[in-house]
């Protein structure tokens, strides 16, 4: 029954940014040039990270563990944009939208719970830090990962197939890469139990985590509002500034886009919502954690030193 209700659909024409053809080259430059600022920065903070003993910690096994899930979600929608910037006929076919979905899906729900698992990393770094490698063990911190990236293949496989069950007669996906939102839109049918499951899925993966990490952050401010020495309470911020940073751009634009009707807003608040996630984040996390961190910038000034001397 599925594959006769998709049969009509054999691929979809994506949309894309915009349909004005002088602004298709400035935005595929543009756009490479975060890309590649997206790729340099995440494989360098992964390859800092294995080059660094002094940075074999949980803390930076996890950022490595973000760095690899911005890339590849970062990877799953731009290389397609931007070949679409410069082809004339900007098509997908139904496997290959499928897959998109699939697959980013995956790495965005991993991106939530990846931020969680750090925000307790620091709970317990500053919260109980005498128990730290006791509790933040190699296992568990094994054990932590893994579980993230089950929980973005169990999310995206869950939402997948659900969508692969919508029946669709329209080709033109108004976007420019295959997202739930803009699918559902080209449904043949209702499509509001659907949505109202994907809905409880992203509040569930957006709301449990992000309370996770405000409850986190609560215990931290506290124990270090304890703190005695000014220098102490500063070096406590310096660790959680970052992350917080982080955590605060990408809930913010994810709770924009998937804990709302289909319906709230218009197109173009949803593609800039969308390429501020898809785009921006993953090129941002990589410059905010080493320009707002000693530790990676003494590790990089070392490893240039070795490399260049």
């Amino acid at each position: 029954m599925a594959a006769e209700n998709h049969s009509t659909v054999t691929e979809f024409i994506l949309g894309g940014l915009t349909s004005q053809p002088e602004l298709q080259l400035p935005l595929f430059f543009l756009f490479l040039g975060i890309y590649s600022i997206t790729m340099v920065g995440n494989l360098g903070m992964i390859t800092l990270i294995c080059l660094n003993a002094q940075l074999h910690t949980p803390m930076y096994y996890f950022l490595s563990n973000l760095s690899f899930v911005d890339l590849c979600y970062s990877s799953v929608t731009t290389p397609k944009m931007l070949v679409n910037f410069v082809s004339e006929k900007n098509t997908i076919s139904y496997a290959g939208c499928v897959s998109q979905l699939y697959f980013f899906l995956v790495f965005v729900i991993a991106e939530c719970y990846m931020l969680t698992v750090m925000a307790y990393d620091r709970y317990v770094a500053i919260c109980r830090p005498l128990l730290y490698n006791i509790i933040m063990s190699h296992r568990v911190c094994s054990l932590l990962v893994a579980g993230v990236y089950i929980m973005g293949l169990i999310g995206s496989t869950i939402e997948t197939c659900l969508m692969l069950k919508l029946p669709y007669c329209e080709h033109l996906i108004s976007h420019y890469f295959c997202d739930i939102l803009p699918l559902m839109k080209l449904s043949c049918s209702s499509t509001y139990d659907v949505e109202m499951t994907v809905f409880f899925l992203a509040g569930f993966n957006i709301i449990v985590t992000s309370l996770t990490v405000l409850i986190s952050y609560a215990f931290i401010l506290s124990s270090i509002l304890h703190i005695s020495t000014t220098g102490g309470r500063a070096k406590a911020f310096s660790t959680c500034s970052s992350h917080f940073t982080a955590v605060g751009i990408f809930y913010g634009t994810t709770a924009f886009m998937y804990l709302k009707p289909s319906t709230a807003s218009s197109l173009a608040q949803e593609n800039v919502a969308s390429v501020f996630y898809t785009t921006v984040i993953p090129m941002l996390n990589p410059l905010i954690y080493s320009l707002r961190n000693k530790e990676v910038k003494a590790a990089m000034q070392k490893t240039l030193k070795e490399k260049l001397f």
